[in-house]
């Protein structure tokens, strides 16, 4: 028997960590199976001309909010094309209604919550011939009828098989691995808030695991726990054993900062630059609204901790906001993204309710005025506190944050603006009913287009001269893109014979001898002095950008003066 287990991810990059279980789970058994990995961005006909092609007499699709309406188009197709190949669903966008999924699909199977051993017991029963009628976990159709076979208990997680094998190729994939199942917290938007309790895989094992994504030379491995910093000394041994390798690989976790132990911080603090990365779910400063959803932890007490993180300056850390949770209005919101906003992290994502099915949320929408999308990825519309027009305004901030500030590559011009708005929040809202009002949203910009709207917005919104924006904004634009050629709308005031003596005289006298490969700009005012002091001063400086390092910029304006070479 040919079995398909196919993925829909939601990038090339991601792998999907479901089925590749599944596979392994099942190694000893009889039967042919193959896991096949695709994309959201992928074509339908292409997908289903490759899953064809392997002759299958099962498909399995692992479903979630963001693929599950191209998963059942893509069993619609499979199905036309030839109706003998069965239909597996699994995932969480099918274990909390699986009858009414299996009454309005064409799926022949789902397993509902957690898969391998629903999954093992199911190939083997249909490997032997045997009725199908006492596989726990596991939604069957017997003729016109929708049977289940009941509950199953959660597995021991050590009873899993490694999910990568040495022919996977990860190079250049974002690699997810999970150490332990489960959340101490019942968040009531979170799908994790409907098993209660935590497990972890042996430490050894896991040390062993991630041994094997370090001799891959894999980029990225994300961890997929829960809350992974909720046993304090697993943690720790996880963190100081990744520490203790010289590797290039980097590690991402979620975690929650209030219940970080000073033990930890004092761990993290010796962490090589750039070896982990640290998702932290605020969703919110305000404490009612905390209360509303179940989670009973100030902001000051994260503020504090992430802070503490940030002075290492060696973890990148990704906060997250949610908009539309029950009970915050727009002003709320607002001052939330402030509150975030204060610490500089290194990035902010501002997301957006979704009610899921199985939650809290789902069985308190009404209570709370919640409309949502009654299809994926069932986003929130509005809600007694925050109407739908506001949303729209938080998905113009979103898309704001998201290009600009998260890119970390509009820094200094995005400083410039903010000192010149009340608050953050209203510089991000006014940029964004900006790019609405000139149509950038409905169509694309070029990555130049994006530094030249700064001074199309300082010009017509805020009235006012654009000189300074625009030395600020050469000196980004040079910080990250390519030296040689500046865009029009960026003044490059000497030509090359000049730019040749200068760079010739400096180097005579060996003013930037650590430099191998550099590009000298003017620059009207004092940027760098800017960046520290956030006040405009303008005089004539001399920037040397090193080609190698966009991070190692010197000012060598003092040196030429003595040199004589300009007043």
């Amino acid at each position: 028997m040919k079995v398909v287990l196919a993925a829909v991810n939601s990038k090339f990059i991601h792998t999907n960590l479901a089925l590749r279980y599944l596979k392994e789970y099942t190694r000893d058994l009889n039967y042919d199976c193959k896991v096949m990995e695709f994309s959201i961005n992928d074509r339908l006909e292409r997908i289903v001309e490759e899953i064809i092609s392997e002759k299958p007499a099962l498909v399995a699709f692992s479903c979630y909010i963001w693929n599950m309406y191209f998963v059942e188009q893509l069993t619609a197709l499979i199905r036309l094309i030839d109706s003998n190949i069965k239909i597996l669903y699994g995932g969480p966008e099918v274990s909390y209604d699986s009858i009414e999924t299996m009454e309005n699909s064409s799926a022949d199977y789902i397993i509902e919550g957690e898969g391998e051993e629903t999954y093992r017991e199911f190939i083997k029963n249909i490997i032997e011939d045997h009725n199908l009628s006492g596989v726990r976990g596991l939604y069957y159709r017997d003729y016109n009828l929708i049977k289940y076979g009941g509950r199953r208990e959660l597995m021991d997680l050590n009873k899993l098989a490694f999910p990568y094998t040495d022919v996977d190729d990860l190079e250049n994939k974002i690699v997810y691995y999970e150490s332990s199942r489960g959340c101490p917290f019942n968040c009531k938007y979170c799908l994790s808030s409907t098993v209660h309790g935590v497990r972890f895989l042996d430490i050894d094992r896991v040390k062993n695991d991630l041994k094997f994504f370090i001799d891959k030379k894999v980029r990225l491995v994300k961890f997929v726990d829960r809350t992974f910093n909720c046993n304090s000394k697993f943690a720790i041994e996880v963190w100081k054993y990744l520490i203790g390798f010289d590797t290039e690989t980097a590690f991402h976790f979620e975690i929650s900062a209030d219940i970080l132990k000073d033990e930890q911080l004092e761990l993290l603090k010796s962490a090589p630059k750039g070896r982990f990365q640290f998702e932290i779910g605020v969703q919110t400063t305000n404490n009612q609204v905390l209360r509303n959803i179940n989670r009973y932890v100030a902001f000051e007490q994260i503020k504090k901790q992430v802070v503490k993180l940030k002075d290492f300056g060696n973890i990148k850390q990704h906060l997250d906001l949610i908009a539309g949770l029950p009970g915050e209005n727009l002003e709320s919101f607002k001052k939330s993204f402030n509150d975030l906003y204060s610490i500089e992290p290194n990035e902010i994502q501002l997301g957006f309710l979704k009610v899921l099915k199985g939650t809290d949320m789902k069985a308190e929408a009404e209570e709370w005025g919640i409309i949502h999308s009654p299809y994926t990825p069932y986003e929130v519309l509005k809600t007694n506190d925050i109407s739908y027009e506001e949303l729209i305004l938080l998905k113009r901030v979103e898309e704001m944050v998201d290009k600009y500030y998260n890119s970390n590559k509009f820094s200094n011009i995005l400083k410039y603006f903010v000192n010149k708005f009340n608050t953050p929040f209203d510089f991000y809202l006014s940029l964004g009913m900006f790019f609405h009002d000139k149509g950038y949203f409905k169509r694309n910009i070029t990555s130049v287009d994006y530094y030249k709207v700064f001074i199309e917005f300082l010009e017509e919104t805020m009235e006012e001269n654009s000189d300074t924006i625009r030395e600020i904004i050469k000196f980004d634009y040079l910080s990250f893109n390519r030296k040689k050629w500046l865009p029009d709308f960026l003044t490059r005031e000497f030509d090359k014979t000049m730019e040749r003596n200068l760079k010739d005289s400096a180097k005579k006298n060996d003013i930037y001898i650590e430099f191998s490969n550099f590009h000298l700009e003017k620059f009207n005012i004092d940027v760098l002095g800017f960046m520290k002091h956030m006040t405009i001063k303008e005089e004539i400086h001399y920037l040397i950008f090193d080609e190698d390092d966009y991070n190692n910029i010197l000012d060598i304006t003092n040196d030429l003066k003595k040199l004589n070479l300009f007043e």
